[in-house]
């Protein structure tokens, strides 16, 4: 008979001692895999960052093709989805989508022309939207 009852009650659920190991040890392993998950994540988002720039600045040149010139900086990025009005030639949208996508972290990209390191600067100042900065906060630019 002893034996039935113990069997009965280990049958209908975990010790208060159980949970908390189990919780203890879940703990331990996201203290540990989740610092390295985040720092993957920033860098996956530089990364992503860095691709759009790439296909901005070969956009660009193609705009460039067509109309002769680079976009002036008040023109900016949009002139590669929208018509400028002294943009002859123009035969956009340059970009698959109707807008001009934002960086990773939801900020618009800069652009700037004539450039100060090329002959145009297309650049995200990354997840701070401030200039410099280190690791997720460092600035992707087209010149780097």
């Amino acid at each position: 008979m002893k034996g039935k009852k113990e069997t009965k009650r280990r049958e209908q659920g975990f010790t208060l001692i159980e949970l908390l190991v189990v919780l203890v040890i879940l703990g331990l392993l996201g203290s540990i895999v989740g610092p390295r998950v985040m720092k993957y994540l920033s860098s996956a988002k530089s990364d992503s960052a860095r691709l759009q720039i790439q296909d901005f600045a070969g956009t660009l040149d193609l705009y460039k093709l067509e109309i002769g010139r680079y976009p002036t900086t008040d023109e900016g990025l949009k002139a590669l989805v929208e018509a400028p009005s002294n943009a002859e030639g123009w035969s956009g949208p340059y970009l698959k989508k109707k807008e001009v996508p934002k960086d990773p972290w939801g900020n618009e990209y800069s652009y700037r022309f004539p450039g100060q390191h090329g002959e145009f600067d297309v650049y995200s100042l990354g997840a701070d939207n401030a200039e410099g900065g280190d690791g997720e906060n460092k600035d992707v630019a087209s010149w780097e």
